[in-house]
């Protein structure tokens, strides 16, 4: 599958979008997050592809914000509309159905650090410089970095990055929770593909239902959570996975899931 912004391929049960566009530090056009909508698509629908890695191309960026270019150009009404495309296509990848790690390899400013706040999980690069800059442009985050962020590193966090406009290190992304892990920059996708492999390892149905009782009781009262995730351990009961993982327990071998 060819695009002009974007690498994707699916190898070992993994697929990976990379965002290339190097010369520009990878930033975001119209043109990168259509064709990410499209690959996203086309990951769902790829029974092979259990685990989603998206990072970008070179050294320097992950992403490093929108096309400043486009951007300019905004008027009050089109500027409304980017935005909630943006959201749209990312809204697809935090309800892909399936885990995404973003592996930050450098620069994720803006529509950058949205999308990594999206993913099921981060990884950063020692080297990687993380902020939602947009109020030193005259605007605020577009595609749900004030709503992401606060979620994710609490309310408090979230004012002081959004409203500094400043960059963090990796460390500090760490400390603050915004990132999983730090890795040095020759490590960060083996680090990546050896979390995916992990998950792979486990039962499918499983994965995606403890995905859903994260995701959608993190917006619940606990109550409401809590029942939700009872009603999807029952579902977990009822699949061959649950009958083949306690067998393959108890007779200390491996187990063999079939997604089933």
């Amino acid at each position: 599958m060819g695009y002009e912004n974007l690498l994707f391929e699916v190898k070992d049960q993994i697929a990976r979008i990379t965002f290339n566009r190097p010369n520009v530090l990878n930033a975001l056009n119209r043109k990168t997050i259509e064709e990410l909508g499209d690959a996203l698509n086309a990951v769902r629908r790829d029974a092979s592809a259990r685990v989603l890695v998206l990072t970008g191309s070179g050294e320097k960026a992950f992403v490093a914000g929108a096309d400043i270019n486009e951007l300019a150009q905004r008027t009050p009404v089109d500027g409304k509309d980017f935005s909630l495309f943006g959201q749209g296509i990312i809204h697809r990848l935090e309800t892909l159905g399936k885990p995404s790690i973003a592996a930050i390899n450098g620069f994720a400013l803006g529509g950058g650090c949205e999308l990594a706040l999206a993913c099921t999980m981060r990884i950063a690069s020692r080297n990687a410089k993380i902020g939602q800059p947009e109020v030193k442009l005259g605007i605020l985050p577009g595609y749900g970095g004030s709503q992401r962020l606060a979620r994710l590193c609490g309310k408090g966090v979230a004012h002081e990055l959004i409203l500094t406009g400043e960059m963090i290190g990796a460390d500090e992304a760490l400390r603050i929770g915004l990132v999983n892990r730090v890795t040095e920059l020759p490590e960060l996708l083996l680090a990546a593909e050896q979390i995916a492999k992990k998950i792979i390892a486990n039962a499918p149905l499983a994965v995606k239902y403890a995905m859903e009782a994260i995701e959608h009781g993190m917006e619940m009262p606990q109550e409401e959570g809590l029942f939700l995730e009872a009603t999807l351990f029952g579902l977990c009961c009822a699949t061959e996975d649950m009958r083949e993982g306690t067998r393959a327990f108890l007779e200390k071998r491996p187990a063999k899931f079939q997604g089933r």
